[in-house]
Protein backbone atom coordinates (compact mmCIF):
# COMPACT_ATOMS: atom_id res chain seq x y z
CA UNK A 1 0.00 0.00 0.00
CA UNK A 2 1.44 3.12 -1.15
CA UNK A 3 1.44 6.56 0.36
CA UNK A 4 -1.42 9.04 -0.91
CA UNK A 5 -0.93 11.99 0.64
CA UNK A 6 1.58 13.97 -1.20
CA UNK A 7 3.65 16.57 1.25
CA UNK A 8 3.26 19.88 -0.24
CA UNK A 9 6.50 20.92 1.28
CA UNK A 10 9.09 18.61 -1.53
CA UNK A 11 9.25 18.93 -4.72
CA UNK A 12 7.70 15.42 -6.83
CA UNK A 13 11.27 13.63 -7.80
CA UNK A 14 9.62 12.79 -11.75
CA UNK A 15 9.06 16.67 -11.79
CA UNK A 16 12.92 18.16 -10.81
CA UNK A 17 14.87 15.58 -9.43
CA UNK A 18 17.31 18.04 -7.79
CA UNK A 19 15.24 20.33 -6.54
CA UNK A 20 13.88 17.05 -4.53
CA UNK A 21 17.06 16.48 -3.11
CA UNK A 22 17.55 19.64 -2.22
CA UNK A 23 13.68 19.80 -0.62
CA UNK A 24 14.56 16.96 1.57
CA UNK A 25 17.47 17.97 2.50
CA UNK A 26 16.84 21.00 4.18
CA UNK A 27 12.86 20.08 5.01
CA UNK A 28 14.01 16.93 6.69
CA UNK A 29 16.76 18.88 8.82
CA UNK A 30 19.73 16.90 7.97
CA UNK A 31 22.04 20.03 6.84
CA UNK A 32 21.94 23.77 6.30
CA UNK A 33 24.08 26.04 3.99
CA UNK A 34 26.55 28.32 5.68
CA UNK A 35 28.24 31.63 4.62
CA UNK A 36 30.86 29.79 2.33
CA UNK A 37 29.73 27.99 -0.68
CA UNK A 38 30.17 23.97 -0.80
CA UNK A 39 31.08 23.88 3.34
CA UNK A 40 27.85 23.07 4.39
CA UNK A 41 26.54 22.78 8.10
CA UNK A 42 25.57 18.76 9.67
CA UNK A 43 22.33 19.76 11.66
CA UNK A 44 21.95 16.91 14.46
CA UNK A 45 19.48 14.88 12.26
CA UNK A 46 22.07 14.45 9.58
CA UNK A 47 25.05 14.26 11.78
CA UNK A 48 23.42 11.50 13.72
CA UNK A 49 23.18 9.35 9.91
CA UNK A 50 26.94 10.02 10.34
CA UNK A 51 27.54 8.62 13.05
CA UNK A 52 25.74 5.80 12.77
CA UNK A 53 27.89 4.86 9.76
CA UNK A 54 30.97 5.85 11.49
CA UNK A 55 29.89 3.60 14.68
CA UNK A 56 29.40 0.37 12.72
CA UNK A 57 32.34 0.97 9.93
CA UNK A 58 34.51 2.12 13.06
CA UNK A 59 34.30 -1.64 14.59
CA UNK A 60 34.40 -3.29 11.23
CA UNK A 61 38.18 -1.34 11.30
CA UNK A 62 39.09 -2.32 14.82
CA UNK A 63 37.83 -6.05 13.59
CA UNK A 64 40.63 -6.37 11.01
CA UNK A 65 43.33 -4.77 12.90
CA UNK A 66 43.05 -0.79 12.44
CA UNK A 67 44.04 1.35 14.65
CA UNK A 68 42.06 5.55 14.57
CA UNK A 69 45.18 8.20 14.36
CA UNK A 70 44.36 11.67 13.30
CA UNK A 71 46.75 13.74 10.82
CA UNK A 72 47.69 17.29 10.39
CA UNK A 73 45.10 18.86 8.64
CA UNK A 74 48.29 21.24 7.14
CA UNK A 75 50.28 20.19 4.31
CA UNK A 76 53.62 21.67 3.20
CA UNK A 77 53.33 22.56 -0.33
CA UNK A 78 57.14 20.52 -0.85
CA UNK A 79 55.56 17.36 1.12
CA UNK A 80 52.81 16.81 -1.59
CA UNK A 81 54.71 17.49 -5.03
CA UNK A 82 57.24 14.01 -3.91
CA UNK A 83 54.28 12.22 -5.83
CA UNK A 84 54.15 13.71 -8.73
CA UNK A 85 51.05 11.49 -10.37
CA UNK A 86 49.61 12.68 -6.72
CA UNK A 87 50.03 16.48 -6.67
CA UNK A 88 49.31 16.74 -10.07
CA UNK A 89 45.44 15.43 -9.79
CA UNK A 90 44.72 17.27 -6.85
CA UNK A 91 46.43 20.45 -7.51
CA UNK A 92 43.59 22.41 -9.13
CA UNK A 93 41.50 21.75 -6.30
CA UNK A 94 43.14 22.48 -3.03
CA UNK A 95 42.77 25.26 -0.67
CA UNK A 96 46.13 27.33 0.24
CA UNK A 97 47.14 29.05 3.41
CA UNK A 98 49.90 31.62 2.84
CA UNK A 99 49.74 33.33 6.34
CA UNK A 100 49.44 32.81 9.34
CA UNK A 101 48.33 35.93 11.65
CA UNK A 102 50.54 38.67 10.21
CA UNK A 103 52.80 36.64 8.69
CA UNK A 104 53.42 35.52 5.54
CA UNK A 105 54.54 31.95 5.60
CA UNK A 106 58.22 30.88 3.99
CA UNK A 107 56.48 27.84 2.60
CA UNK A 108 52.59 27.65 1.77
CA UNK A 109 50.40 24.73 2.94
CA UNK A 110 47.68 23.23 1.55
CA UNK A 111 44.66 22.24 3.63
CA UNK A 112 44.45 18.56 3.27
CA UNK A 113 42.66 17.09 0.58
CA UNK A 114 43.65 13.77 1.14
CA UNK A 115 46.30 12.69 3.45
CA UNK A 116 48.61 10.24 1.68
CA UNK A 117 51.65 12.33 1.85
CA UNK A 118 51.02 12.86 5.58
CA UNK A 119 50.84 9.33 6.25
CA UNK A 120 54.37 8.20 3.99
CA UNK A 121 55.89 10.89 6.10
CA UNK A 122 55.15 9.52 9.22
CA UNK A 123 55.62 5.80 8.15
CA UNK A 124 58.93 6.89 6.30
CA UNK A 125 60.20 7.94 10.19
CA UNK A 126 58.55 4.52 12.06
CA UNK A 127 59.48 1.86 10.03
CA UNK A 128 62.47 -0.10 9.90
CA UNK A 129 62.10 -3.46 10.24
CA UNK A 130 60.02 -6.59 8.79
CA UNK A 131 58.48 -6.53 12.63
CA UNK A 132 57.50 -3.26 12.55
CA UNK A 133 54.67 -4.14 9.39
CA UNK A 134 52.07 -4.22 8.69
CA UNK A 135 50.41 -0.61 9.68
CA UNK A 136 47.20 -0.74 9.72
CA UNK A 137 46.07 2.80 10.43
CA UNK A 138 42.57 4.73 9.79
CA UNK A 139 41.74 8.38 9.99
CA UNK A 140 38.08 10.26 10.73
CA UNK A 141 38.16 13.67 9.72
CA UNK A 142 37.21 16.21 7.28
CA UNK A 143 39.14 17.44 3.92
CA UNK A 144 39.29 20.13 1.61
CA UNK A 145 38.73 20.26 -2.08
CA UNK A 146 37.76 23.29 -3.80
CA UNK A 147 34.80 22.32 -5.93
CA UNK A 148 33.28 24.57 -9.01
CA UNK A 149 29.84 22.95 -8.43
CA UNK A 150 28.47 22.12 -5.02
CA UNK A 151 25.75 19.93 -3.79
CA UNK A 152 24.69 18.77 -0.31
CA UNK A 153 26.67 15.64 1.07
CA UNK A 154 27.54 14.64 -3.05
CA UNK A 155 30.04 17.26 -4.01
CA UNK A 156 31.16 19.70 -1.25
CA UNK A 157 34.38 21.55 -0.74
CA UNK A 158 34.61 20.63 2.45
CA UNK A 159 33.32 16.72 3.25
CA UNK A 160 33.63 14.67 6.36
CA UNK A 161 34.88 11.25 5.30
CA UNK A 162 37.58 8.32 7.11
CA UNK A 163 40.32 7.72 4.97
CA UNK A 164 42.28 4.70 5.69
CA UNK A 165 46.42 4.29 4.76
CA UNK A 166 48.17 1.27 5.50
CA UNK A 167 51.47 -0.16 4.63
CA UNK A 168 52.92 -4.27 4.09
CA UNK A 169 55.73 -6.17 3.47
CA UNK A 170 54.86 -7.69 0.28
CA UNK A 171 52.14 -6.95 -2.68
CA UNK A 172 50.45 -9.93 -2.15
CA UNK A 173 49.43 -8.39 1.74
CA UNK A 174 48.36 -4.80 0.55
CA UNK A 175 46.09 -5.97 -2.66
CA UNK A 176 44.82 -8.84 -0.08
CA UNK A 177 43.92 -5.43 2.00
CA UNK A 178 42.89 -3.60 -0.63
CA UNK A 179 40.21 -6.08 -1.67
CA UNK A 180 39.20 -6.87 2.03
CA UNK A 181 38.27 -3.16 2.85
CA UNK A 182 36.63 -3.10 -0.65
CA UNK A 183 34.46 -6.28 1.06
CA UNK A 184 33.60 -4.14 4.16
CA UNK A 185 32.33 -1.06 1.70
CA UNK A 186 30.00 -3.36 0.00
CA UNK A 187 28.57 -5.24 2.97
CA UNK A 188 27.86 -1.58 4.97
CA UNK A 189 26.58 -0.68 1.68
CA UNK A 190 24.39 -4.45 1.86
CA UNK A 191 23.67 -4.75 5.64
CA UNK A 192 23.57 -1.28 7.23
CA UNK A 193 22.22 0.95 3.60
CA UNK A 194 20.31 -1.81 2.48
CA UNK A 195 21.71 -0.52 -1.03
CA UNK A 196 23.16 -2.87 -3.45
CA UNK A 197 26.54 -1.86 -5.32
CA UNK A 198 27.62 -2.54 -8.80
CA UNK A 199 31.94 -3.21 -8.03
CA UNK A 200 34.46 -3.70 -9.99
CA UNK A 201 38.19 -2.26 -10.60
CA UNK A 202 38.52 1.43 -12.49
CA UNK A 203 40.00 1.82 -15.91
CA UNK A 204 43.32 3.93 -15.78
CA UNK A 205 41.65 6.90 -16.79
CA UNK A 206 39.44 7.36 -13.90
CA UNK A 207 41.58 5.49 -11.01
CA UNK A 208 42.74 7.61 -8.25
CA UNK A 209 46.15 9.78 -8.63
CA UNK A 210 49.02 7.75 -7.76
CA UNK A 211 47.46 4.52 -7.39
CA UNK A 212 48.16 1.15 -9.61
CA UNK A 213 44.71 -0.05 -8.93
CA UNK A 214 41.76 1.69 -7.76
CA UNK A 215 38.33 -0.51 -6.57
CA UNK A 216 35.30 0.99 -6.71
CA UNK A 217 31.24 0.55 -5.16
CA UNK A 218 28.84 2.35 -7.03
CA UNK A 219 25.19 3.14 -6.26
CA UNK A 220 22.52 3.98 -8.49
CA UNK A 221 20.26 6.45 -7.61
CA UNK A 222 16.68 6.81 -8.58
CA UNK A 223 17.11 9.12 -11.47
CA UNK A 224 19.38 6.56 -13.74
CA UNK A 225 22.57 8.84 -12.51
CA UNK A 226 25.75 6.33 -10.54
CA UNK A 227 26.83 7.38 -7.36
CA UNK A 228 31.02 6.47 -6.63
CA UNK A 229 29.96 5.84 -3.04
CA UNK A 230 33.41 4.06 -1.76
CA UNK A 231 37.13 3.52 -3.23
CA UNK A 232 39.90 1.07 -2.28
CA UNK A 233 43.41 1.58 -3.40
CA UNK A 234 46.52 -0.44 -4.55
CA UNK A 235 49.58 2.05 -4.74
CA UNK A 236 52.39 -0.79 -5.01
CA UNK A 237 55.47 0.72 -4.24
CA UNK A 238 55.27 4.19 -5.91
CA UNK A 239 54.76 6.02 -2.84
CA UNK A 240 57.41 4.15 -0.81
CA UNK A 241 60.16 5.04 -3.59
CA UNK A 242 59.12 8.78 -3.60
CA UNK A 243 58.97 8.86 0.12
CA UNK A 244 61.68 6.95 0.83
CA UNK A 245 59.87 4.12 2.88
CA UNK A 246 62.22 1.17 3.20
CA UNK A 247 62.23 -1.56 5.30
CA UNK A 248 65.02 -4.55 7.05
CA UNK A 249 63.18 -7.73 5.48
CA UNK A 250 63.92 -10.93 7.10
CA UNK A 251 66.99 -11.50 4.59
CA UNK A 252 68.38 -8.85 5.38
CA UNK A 253 67.61 -6.72 2.70
CA UNK A 254 66.65 -3.46 2.39
CA UNK A 255 63.10 -3.21 0.68
CA UNK A 256 60.25 -0.70 -0.03
CA UNK A 257 57.38 -1.46 1.18
CA UNK A 258 53.71 -2.22 -0.62
CA UNK A 259 50.89 0.94 0.44
CA UNK A 260 47.02 0.86 0.13
CA UNK A 261 44.77 3.51 0.92
CA UNK A 262 40.59 3.13 1.23
CA UNK A 263 38.08 5.52 2.03
CA UNK A 264 34.26 6.44 2.21
CA UNK A 265 32.34 9.69 2.63
CA UNK A 266 29.36 11.67 3.62
CA UNK A 267 28.55 10.94 0.12
CA UNK A 268 26.89 7.80 1.85
CA UNK A 269 24.26 9.76 3.15
CA UNK A 270 23.05 11.96 -0.40
CA UNK A 271 23.24 7.72 -1.62
CA UNK A 272 20.98 7.09 1.33
CA UNK A 273 18.09 10.16 0.20
CA UNK A 274 18.39 8.91 -3.47
CA UNK A 275 18.19 5.78 -3.38
CA UNK A 276 15.24 5.30 -0.79
CA UNK A 277 13.75 8.50 -0.42
CA UNK A 278 10.28 9.26 -1.83
CA UNK A 279 7.71 12.13 -2.64
CA UNK A 280 6.98 12.74 1.16
CA UNK A 281 10.85 12.64 1.69
CA UNK A 282 13.23 10.35 3.57
CA UNK A 283 13.37 6.58 3.27
CA UNK A 284 15.51 5.67 6.23
CA UNK A 285 16.56 2.00 6.54
CA UNK A 286 16.22 0.78 9.85
CA UNK A 287 19.89 -0.31 10.95
CA UNK A 288 20.70 3.04 10.18
CA UNK A 289 18.13 5.46 10.97
CA UNK A 290 18.85 7.58 14.18
CA UNK A 291 15.57 7.15 15.62
CA UNK A 292 13.83 3.77 13.98
CA UNK A 293 10.49 3.75 15.83
CA UNK A 294 8.18 6.72 16.83
CA UNK A 295 5.66 6.65 19.12
CA UNK A 296 2.98 9.08 18.64
CA UNK A 297 -0.19 9.43 21.44
CA UNK A 298 -3.35 9.78 20.05
CA UNK A 299 -5.36 12.54 22.14
CA UNK A 300 -2.75 12.41 24.16
CA UNK A 301 -4.52 14.66 26.80
CA UNK A 302 -6.48 11.78 27.95
CA UNK A 303 -5.64 9.71 31.14
CA UNK A 304 -3.13 6.97 30.73
CA UNK A 305 -1.76 7.79 27.00
CA UNK A 306 1.04 9.37 27.68
CA UNK A 307 1.93 7.12 30.60
CA UNK A 308 2.08 4.26 27.61
CA UNK A 309 3.29 5.65 25.15
CA UNK A 310 6.21 6.33 27.77
CA UNK A 311 6.18 2.61 29.20
CA UNK A 312 5.99 1.34 25.75
CA UNK A 313 9.51 3.56 25.34
CA UNK A 314 11.02 1.98 27.84
CA UNK A 315 9.90 -1.60 26.76
CA UNK A 316 11.49 -1.32 23.36
CA UNK A 317 14.89 0.24 24.58
CA UNK A 318 15.16 -2.41 26.56
CA UNK A 319 15.29 -4.44 23.08
CA UNK A 320 18.04 -2.38 21.71
CA UNK A 321 15.49 -0.28 19.79
CA UNK A 322 16.04 3.54 19.06
CA UNK A 323 12.57 5.31 20.04
CA UNK A 324 11.31 8.50 20.69
CA UNK A 325 8.14 9.97 21.76
CA UNK A 326 6.56 12.62 19.87
CA UNK A 327 4.56 14.44 22.90
CA UNK A 328 4.46 17.90 21.55
CA UNK A 329 1.10 19.73 20.96
CA UNK A 330 1.07 19.52 17.54
CA UNK A 331 -2.02 17.70 15.92
CA UNK A 332 -1.49 13.85 15.06
CA UNK A 333 -1.71 14.69 11.67
CA UNK A 334 0.95 16.84 11.80
CA UNK A 335 3.40 14.22 13.87
CA UNK A 336 2.22 11.75 11.22
CA UNK A 337 3.75 13.82 8.38
CA UNK A 338 7.03 15.05 10.22
CA UNK A 339 8.10 11.07 11.10
CA UNK A 340 7.25 10.59 7.46
CA UNK A 341 9.31 13.28 6.07
CA UNK A 342 12.31 12.15 8.17
CA UNK A 343 11.80 8.87 7.19
CA UNK A 344 11.39 7.00 10.59
CA UNK A 345 11.28 3.36 9.65
CA UNK A 346 8.17 2.54 11.86
CA UNK A 347 5.50 4.90 13.34
CA UNK A 348 3.43 3.42 16.74
CA UNK A 349 -0.05 4.89 17.28
CA UNK A 350 -1.33 4.61 20.53
CA UNK A 351 -4.98 6.35 21.75
CA UNK A 352 -8.02 5.87 23.94
CA UNK A 353 -9.64 3.02 21.66
CA UNK A 354 -6.29 1.13 21.56
CA UNK A 355 -5.81 1.52 25.19
CA UNK A 356 -9.28 -0.10 25.63
CA UNK A 357 -8.89 -2.85 23.41
CA UNK A 358 -5.26 -4.21 24.09
CA UNK A 359 -3.43 -3.26 20.78
CA UNK A 360 -1.42 -0.15 18.91
CA UNK A 361 -1.16 0.61 15.42
CA UNK A 362 2.28 0.27 13.23
CA UNK A 363 2.92 2.05 10.32
CA UNK A 364 5.83 1.21 8.02
CA UNK A 365 7.39 4.13 6.62
CA UNK A 366 8.61 1.85 3.24
CA UNK A 367 4.85 1.68 2.03
CA UNK A 368 2.11 2.89 4.56
CA UNK A 369 1.05 -0.30 5.13
CA UNK A 370 -0.40 -0.51 8.42
CA UNK A 371 -0.46 -3.24 11.38
CA UNK A 372 -2.35 -3.85 14.04
CA UNK A 373 -0.16 -5.24 16.98
CA UNK A 374 -0.97 -6.51 20.88
CA UNK A 375 0.39 -4.65 23.43
CA UNK A 376 1.93 -7.28 24.91
CA UNK A 377 5.38 -8.68 26.19
CA UNK A 378 5.97 -9.89 22.74
CA UNK A 379 5.40 -6.09 21.31
CA UNK A 380 9.62 -5.57 21.48
CA UNK A 381 10.17 -8.98 20.04
CA UNK A 382 7.32 -7.92 16.79
CA UNK A 383 8.65 -4.86 15.94
CA UNK A 384 12.42 -6.04 16.01
CA UNK A 385 11.39 -8.81 13.33
CA UNK A 386 9.43 -5.40 11.00
CA UNK A 387 12.79 -3.61 11.29
CA UNK A 388 14.60 -6.79 9.98
CA UNK A 389 11.37 -7.06 7.61
CA UNK A 390 11.82 -3.64 6.32
CA UNK A 391 15.48 -3.60 5.54
CA UNK A 392 15.14 -6.28 3.14
CA UNK A 393 12.28 -4.72 1.51
CA UNK A 394 14.32 -2.14 1.33
CA UNK A 395 17.00 -4.09 -0.21
CA UNK A 396 15.23 -6.16 -2.53
CA UNK A 397 13.32 -2.65 -3.99
CA UNK A 398 16.74 -1.15 -4.63
CA UNK A 399 18.19 -4.70 -5.59
CA UNK A 400 15.47 -5.21 -7.93
CA UNK A 401 15.50 -1.26 -9.48
CA UNK A 402 19.03 -1.70 -10.01
CA UNK A 403 19.00 -4.86 -12.16
CA UNK A 404 16.50 -3.85 -14.46
CA UNK A 405 18.60 -0.79 -15.19
CA UNK A 406 22.08 -2.73 -16.06
CA UNK A 407 21.59 -2.98 -20.24
CA UNK A 408 24.17 -4.75 -22.43
CA UNK A 409 24.75 -3.25 -25.53
CA UNK A 410 26.53 -4.29 -28.51
CA UNK A 411 26.30 -1.01 -30.52
CA UNK A 412 27.04 2.50 -30.04
CA UNK A 413 23.59 3.51 -31.27
CA UNK A 414 21.97 1.13 -28.39
CA UNK A 415 24.57 2.70 -25.92
CA UNK A 416 23.45 6.23 -26.34
CA UNK A 417 19.71 4.84 -26.95
CA UNK A 418 20.10 3.51 -23.24
CA UNK A 419 21.31 6.44 -21.94
CA UNK A 420 19.08 8.89 -23.13
CA UNK A 421 15.77 6.88 -22.79
CA UNK A 422 16.27 4.40 -19.62
CA UNK A 423 19.18 5.88 -18.16
CA UNK A 424 21.16 3.36 -15.04
CA UNK A 425 24.10 1.37 -16.05
CA UNK A 426 25.58 0.36 -19.99
CA UNK A 427 27.52 -2.88 -20.03
CA UNK A 428 29.50 -2.71 -23.34
CA UNK A 429 32.30 -4.72 -24.41
CA UNK A 430 35.55 -2.28 -24.40
CA UNK A 431 38.79 -2.35 -26.34
CA UNK A 432 40.85 -0.61 -23.43
CA UNK A 433 41.42 2.58 -25.19
CA UNK A 434 41.12 5.93 -23.63
CA UNK A 435 40.22 7.74 -26.19
CA UNK A 436 37.03 5.40 -26.65
CA UNK A 437 36.58 6.54 -23.21
CA UNK A 438 37.04 10.38 -23.82
CA UNK A 439 34.84 9.90 -27.27
CA UNK A 440 32.01 8.63 -24.82
CA UNK A 441 32.36 11.19 -22.30
CA UNK A 442 32.43 13.93 -24.89
CA UNK A 443 29.70 12.40 -27.20
CA UNK A 444 27.16 11.29 -23.81
CA UNK A 445 28.70 13.00 -20.27
CA UNK A 446 28.88 9.23 -19.91
CA UNK A 447 31.75 8.28 -17.90
CA UNK A 448 33.19 4.45 -17.09
CA UNK A 449 31.75 3.94 -13.99
CA UNK A 450 34.15 0.39 -13.63
CA UNK A 451 35.51 -2.82 -15.06
CA UNK A 452 33.63 -5.92 -14.54
CA UNK A 453 36.63 -8.01 -12.99
CA UNK A 454 34.18 -11.35 -13.48
CA UNK A 455 32.78 -11.16 -16.95
CA UNK A 456 34.52 -12.66 -20.17
CA UNK A 457 34.92 -9.77 -22.67
CA UNK A 458 33.83 -11.31 -25.94
CA UNK A 459 33.50 -9.18 -29.49
CA UNK A 460 34.80 -6.09 -30.60
CA UNK A 461 34.11 -2.32 -28.85
CA UNK A 462 31.63 -0.89 -30.58
CA UNK A 463 33.10 2.83 -30.72
CA UNK A 464 36.53 1.43 -33.14
CA UNK A 465 35.52 -1.67 -33.57
CA UNK A 466 38.88 -3.18 -31.98
CA UNK A 467 38.70 -6.63 -29.99
CA UNK A 468 37.45 -5.90 -26.63
CA UNK A 469 39.91 -6.53 -23.40
CA UNK A 470 37.10 -5.79 -20.91
CA UNK A 471 33.40 -5.44 -19.85
CA UNK A 472 32.70 -2.40 -18.54
CA UNK A 473 29.79 -0.10 -17.01
CA UNK A 474 29.23 3.24 -18.06
CA UNK A 475 27.05 5.66 -16.56
CA UNK A 476 25.86 9.01 -16.37
CA UNK A 477 27.30 9.69 -12.35
CA UNK A 478 27.11 12.35 -9.73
Amino acid sequence: MANKVKNDAITSRDEDFAKWYTDVCRKAELMDYSSVKGFIIYRPYGYALWEMIQAYMDKKFKETGHENVYMPMLIPESLLKKEADHVEGFAPECAVVTRGGLDELEERLLIRPTSETLFCEHYAKIVNSYRDLPKLYNQWCSVVRWEKTTRPFLRGSEFLWQEGHTIHATAKEAKEETMRMLDIYETTARELLAIPMVTGRKTEREKFAGAEETYTIEALMHDGKALQSGTSHYFGDGFAKAFDMKFLDKDNQLKYVYQTSWGVSTRLLGAIIMVHGDDNGLVLPPRVAPTQVMIIPIQQQKEGILDKAYELQAQLQAKGIRVKVDASDKSPGWKFSEAEMRGIPLRLEVGPRDLQNGQCVVAKRVNGEKLTLALDETLPDKLADLLDEVHEEMYQKALKFRDEHITDVTTYEEFKDVLNNKGGYVKMPWCGDEACEVKIKEDTAATSRCIDTDAHADGVCPICGKKAKHIVYFARAY
